[in-house]
């Protein structure tokens, strides 16, 4: 590993912690108080999320491995004896009052369409004879525009607060698919359940592996903490452009590479032996379309190998070689993919100068952030490198978090 340049190693840089976790549902509660005029009857939570590795492999069946962040966004809600849902936010002015027997799709838009959508999705867990009032504070701790999963988080902590309070008796698959619908069927837009996955089923100091083919999870050691490990967040605030066409247009292509190899998905090509893989991928006759392939592909055998090497022994054990395939992930999103923009490409290449593991850009790319596998000793030196950076390119100062994983949803108060 290289040394931070002397001048990163001056630049002044401030590590975002999250919110003592139940101070933040302290104040959730006062907030609901403050807002409705009475006690709420709980506060319940639910994380953001980054993904460490498994980029753009979802639509394929593909693997991915996300975690839970200590940043989390809080319910604070009580049950009424109405069929009234009132919600209000600590981040936000628009208000929310509306007949939660007429919820249907378009009739809430912004915000609150993510908290009426999951009650929305679970109202045939409801009996006839039940009112659904409800009022509603949330306070959002999870940074938005970084590309953590604040939604997901609002969806989830929603999820978790409905439940308690109808008791209606639901899983925990059964709250993350409540939330997968209320973001694709009720808030109208596109999520593959990666980031409500991770936001419930997620267990602290472990990461989840989730098989996107019949969507199983199951918990894979990541204890960081106390292997004196941390994962450096970057939020390159890179502005997003053209997000949905080039999404579509990579989802497009991966389609088109399934086709021509004559499989259902891309996951099911091998990628274990290198040279057969090549000779199949040759068989694409579109360059890029090739290219794509080779990123999906690839990217779903380094999952696997990522959760060999957890499986055979700690962490520590195994930095150096986790740290590479953080950094190949990386560069086929950067090279094949064609999905980083150049604050995600700089961030990464001054964490890995600054002695990082392994740095790589996390979530859908064209903008929002990276993560860095680092020596918590170091994680201020290497936050140092990347705006010293970004100084010298000219970018917007970057906002950098600590990541250790965290539990999923649940209830606080």
């Amino acid at each position: 590993m290289t040394s931070a340049p002397s001048s990163a190693s001056q630049a002044a840089v401030e590590l975002s912690a999250a919110p003592d976790r139940s101070e933040a549902a302290e104040r959730a509660a006062q907030l609901f108080e403050e807002s409705f005029g009475y006690q709420p009857d709980g506060v319940w939570s639910a994380p953001g999320r980054v993904n460490i590795i498994g980029e753009h492999v979802d639509y394929q069946d593909g693997l991915c491995l996300p975690m839970a962040i200590s940043h989390r966004c809080f319910a604070a809600a009580a049950r009424t004896p109405t069929n009234r849902l009132r919600l209000r936010s600590a981040q936000d002015e628009t208000v929310l009052d509306i007949d939660a027997r007429t919820l249907a799709p378009e009739t809430v838009t912004g915000w609150p369409a993510y908290v009426a959508g999951v009650l929305w999705a679970l109202g045939s867990r409801i009996s006839g004879a039940s009112t659904r009032g409800m009022d509603i504070l949330i306070d959002g701790q999870v940074p938005l525009g970084a590309g953590l999963s604040s939604s997901a988080a609002l969806e989830c902590s929603a999820a978790e607060a409905i439940e308690d309070l109808l008791s209606l008796g639901t899983e925990p698959l059964e709250r993350v698919r409540a939330a997968i619908t209320a973001e694709t069927d009720f808030a109208g837009a596109s999520t593959g359940g990666l980031d409500q996955s991770a936001s419930v089923l997620s267990r602290e100091g472990h990461a989840l592996f989730l098989d996107c083919r019949d969507f199983s999870t199951r918990p894979v050691p990541w204890d960081l903490a106390s292997q004196g490990l941390a994962l450096l967040i970057t939020d390159t605030r890179a502005e997003h452009s053209h997000v949905d066409g080039e999404y579509t247009a990579r989802r497009a292509d991966s389609e088109r590479a399934a086709q021509e190899l004559g499989v259902a998905t891309l996951r099911d090509v091998d990628a274990a032996d290198v040279a057969a893989l090549e000779s199949l991928l040759a068989q694409i006759p579109d360059e890029v379309v090739r290219r794509r392939a080779h990123h999906v592909i690839t990217e779903i055998q380094r999952v696997r190998d990522v959760d060999a090497l957890l499986a055979a022994g700690a962490v520590r054990e195994h930095v150096a070689e986790l740290g590479a395939l953080l950094n190949a992930s990386h560069d086929s999103l950067r090279d094949d993919y064609e999905v980083t923009v150049p604050q995600l490409d700089v961030a990464v290449e001054a964490a890995r100068a600054a002695g990082a593991h392994g740095a790589r850009m996390t979530g859908g790319g064209f903008g929002g952030s990276t993560i860095a596998l680092v020596e918590a000793e170091q994680a201020e030196q290497v936050a140092a490198a990347i705006a010293a950076a970004f100084a010298e390119h000219g970018f917007d100062s970057p906002v950098f978090f600590l990541a250790l994983p965290s539990e999923g949803a649940g209830q606080d108060r």
